[in-house]
């Protein structure tokens, strides 16, 4: 891919004058090449699809957000630690900015008021507004979001809604024709047409996805909008493009309907993503790998460590597997792997077909919790949010450490950073209880109150009290 093509996550466009100024400049951009809809004969009625955009746009919803945004600290990386920040009598209390935001989200429950959109598009919202396609605005609530896949689901209360119809994804083959309707540069109920350009994109985002890619132009603001078939169904939800000046230069990328139908259902049942996990980490599967390992393929996911107790220890997987198919879809490397096993549900069993020392081998593992292998802190106490936890690896077992668990990463600015932790810590008790699984860390951390962590950093050790 060339250095200068870029994936861009539509960050939320600014409301402000210079929109239609920024329209502009976009329309000065090269003019990528789409299909047409196939002309008729002078005899025939010449085609149309405004009969069927007349069922669907009113479907179709125009989203803008009010919120704010933790700033990075002012005074330098320096004072994240809390003792320099006590010494120098700086605030506690994070900065924040606020911001004004658009985006684009589809009904597809009217008598609910459901509406599905993009996580990045109501991501730190404080405020929701919703206006349909006559004008009228509401105010909504956010019933649950994602930001792995990138979808939220809200809900509004307002008469005489029209949903968009779910189709689906698992029909559309690259040629199709599909129609974008959104709110590009908040120029409300625009209508963009062109094909599947390609199917089963991975790797395009950062977060789990298996995207539908489209010449369809897509624009900051059409976030979270429909992707359409010519019969009126959705099949996806608008979500990135690639860009090299933030512009459509005609490639788009639009989230399945069929995941997003599964992650929307478990939105609105529990408010977030119940996402399993098999507890193993690895890499790709090189030409070079593959002949040191003394096989001619070289495609595949090989594993490089298995954690302790997880799923995929108790199914049988080892370290030097390589994974070459899940559920009967062939692996090509471990992002497929990921994204396979990150959408299923927990308690669903994926069935890996393996090389080991050269032999094929069918293992069934049964996903497990999120918590069973990786915790994240947002989940826990306040203060530790921003860090992600997972069992103690090779490397803390070698140097003597025999139980704890590893502080994976944190995020600069974050509550945990201000806590003092660091990637690579080993908290060892929490209260003074010692640590010895996951299930125990993330019991003892999610209580309410005061946490007295007991960390290892380096060769050696500090308490971290945590109000």
């Amino acid at each position: 891919m060339p250095k200068e093509l870029a994936v861009k996550i539509f960050a939320p466009l600014a409301v402000s004058v210079s929109v239609v100024a920024a329209a502009l400049i976009m329309s000065a951009a090269p003019t990528p090449v789409r299909a047409d809809i196939p002309v008729t004969t002078p005899q025939l009625p010449v085609p149309s699809l405004s009969p069927m955009l007349k069922q669907v746009m009113p479907g179709v919803v125009n989203i803008s957000v009010t919120g704010a945004v933790e700033v990075e600290n002012p005074y330098g990386p320096m004072m994240n630690d809390p003792f320099f920040r006590r010494f120098f009598g700086v605030p506690d209390q994070p900065q924040e900015r606020e911001f004004q935001s658009i985006g684009s989200g589809v009904i597809v429950d009217a008598k609910k008021g459901y509406v599905l959109t993009n996580n990045h598009v109501v991501d730190q919202a404080k405020q929701i507004k919703i206006r349909l396609n006559d004008d009228r605005e509401f105010d909504a609530k956010l019933i649950g979001h994602d930001p792995e896949t990138d979808l939220a689901v809200l809900q509004f209360e307002a008469d005489n809604l029209v949903a968009v119809p779910m189709g689906k994804s698992s029909g559309l083959e690259v040629g199709d024709f599909v129609v974008a309707i959104g709110s590009p540069f908040n120029l409300r109920q625009t209508v963009t047409s062109g094909i599947v350009s390609a199917l089963g994109r991975t790797g395009v985002g950062d977060g789990l996805g298996d995207f539908i890619q489209t010449d369809a132009s897509i624009n900051p603001g059409n976030s979270g909008g429909a992707l359409v078939n010519l019969r009126g169904e959705l099949v996806g939800i608008p979500s990135m493009i690639f860009s090299r000046s933030g512009g459509n230069i005609g490639i788009g990328f639009a989230i399945p309907v069929d995941m997003a139908r599964g992650i929307m259902e478990q939105l609105i049942e529990h408010g977030s993503v119940e996402r399993g996990r098999i507890g193993i980490t690895g890499q790709n599967l090189t030409p070079d790998l593959a002949k040191a390992f003394g096989l001619k393929d070289g495609r595949g996911a090989v594993v490089t460590r298995v954690m302790p107790d997880s799923p995929a220890e108790k199914a049988g997987v080892k370290s030097e597997d390589i994974i070459i198919e899940a559920n009967g879809k062939s692996i090509d490397n471990f992002l497929e792997l990921r994204n396979i096993v990150g959408l299923l549900r927990v308690g669903d069993t994926v069935e890996l077909k393996v090389l080991r020392d050269g032999k094929r081998k069918t293992l069934k593992v049964k996903v497990g919790k999120d918590e069973d292998t990786v915790a994240s802190g947002d989940n826990l106490h306040p203060s530790l949010a921003g860090a992600s936890f997972a069992p103690l690896d090779d490397g803390a077992r070698n140097a003597g450490v025999d139980q704890g668990i590893i502080v994976q990463d944190v995020v600069r600015g974050s509550p945990a950073a201000r806590s003092g932790l660091r990637p690579g810590d080993i908290i060892v008790s929490v209260n003074r209880k010692p640590i010895d699984s996951m299930s125990t860390f993330s019991k003892l951390a999610s209580k309410d109150g005061q946490l007295l962590l007991h960390v290892r950093r380096g060769q050696g050790g500090l308490f971290l009290l945590l109000q």
